[in-house]
């Protein structure tokens, strides 16, 4: 089978910019499903409920979803300001952790702050809709970037190991962690990647075993709880994740259960990689400890499909990331190349 080499397109805009098409992720990978959005509050529920998620892909969606639903805001210029402003607080209460999301709504917001007051309504949309497809090219391109950097990084055989999922479907195309594999597949190194089911919603085992086994590549799903002992067997050879926020420090946000694969990683003397865009670095937090960490129902824990996996009268705790301390990260590699977490402040 042949490398795809940009992998599956997660979105898509259709009728001339008038409707975004979203691959619905919580139907993968038993089936390929696309919704038709074109209103800020469906647009919002997407990202809510992981219709879309991955912090690249959540702030196109954003985007691309707000310029979509600005053909419907009031053609008075004053009302279709005001229409944005709810729109952008909508949208930025989806999901608190993904900094990108803040990143591209920002973008819109000072495309159409350096227009006039009294610029017309079809002139802000056009810019609205300019700046969304330059977010999302921006992005893919920063992906293509990022694979280039870390696909030198990688060993020239051996397993990877990765956390959820930051391919193709995080992200505009291509990927960012998948990006580096895919990339280093592609220029003949010999990669076997280990794909932890990433427990409870399990984007490693459906989307990112879906995502590289349609792509061609080699790909074992894994429980979360065997990384150490494949590490210990010395199957491993390197660990890559993608990052949802990284404060000024070099601390990183991810996916929960990204923490304890760097703290495995240090002890078998293993590299752990983070590979993200520019927009998922947050220069306004010096630290880990300042990254908002989203908490989701305890439906996602207690329930899988219709089975009910924990006793009603049992408490559960769903936080949806944690934070991987910048002395447990070997390198960040980002489209303008690879730091160490203490560089990032200087960069």
């Amino acid at each position: 089978m042949a490398i795809d080499p940009i992998g599956v397109r997660p979105f898509e805009l259709v009728a001339g910019g008038g409707l975004l098409r979203v691959l619905d992720q919580r139907q993968l990978p038993a089936r390929e499903e696309w919704l038709e959005l074109h209103e800020v509050e469906s647009v919002a529920r997407a990202i809510e409920e992981l219709a879309v998620r991955g912090a690249p892909a959540i702030g196109c969606v954003a985007a691309l979803g707000l310029a979509v639903a600005a053909r419907r805001f009031p053609d008075d210029p004053g009302q279709f300001r005001s229409a944005f402003s709810a729109a952008y607080q909508r949208l930025s209460r989806t999901r608190p952790t993904a900094v990108n999301l803040f990143v591209a709504l920002d973008q819109l917001a000072e495309a159409i702050t350096r227009l006039g007051p009294d610029t017309d309504a079809e002139s802000l949309r056009v810019a609205l809709l300019t700046t969304a497809v330059r977010h999302v090219d921006d992005d893919l391109k920063a992906c293509l970037a990022i694979g280039v950097y870390g696909g030198a990084l990688l060993p020239n055989q051996g397993g990877v190991l990765t956390h959820c999922n930051a391919g193709a479907l995080a992200t505009a195309g291509y990927g960012t962690a998948l990006g580096v594999i895919r990339n280093a597949v592609v220029s003949g190194k010999r990669l076997q990647v280990f794909a932890d089911e990433t427990r409870p919603v399990l984007q490693g085992a459906r989307l990112t075993a879906w995502e590289l086994a349609r792509d061609g590549i080699d790909v074992t799903v894994i429980a979360d709880n065997m990384a150490g002992a494949l590490m210990a067997k010395g199957e491993i050879a390197a660990a890559i994740v993608g990052a949802d926020r990284i404060a000024r420090n070099g601390d990183v946000a991810n996916k929960i259960g990204t923490y304890t694969v760097a703290v495995l990683c240090r002890h078998h003397g293993l590299p752990f990689y983070v590979a993200a865009p520019w927009t998922s670095i947050d220069r306004n937090i010096a630290t880990g400890a300042e990254i908002p960490i989203e908490d989701r129902d305890g439906g996602e824990v207690r329930t899988h499909g219709r089975e009910v996996l924990v006793p009603p009268l049992a408490a559960v705790r769903n936080p949806a990331f944690d934070v991987t301390p910048a002395a447990l990260v070997t390198a960040i590699i980002t489209e303008r190349g690879v730091f160490r977490p203490d560089e990032i402040a200087l960069a």
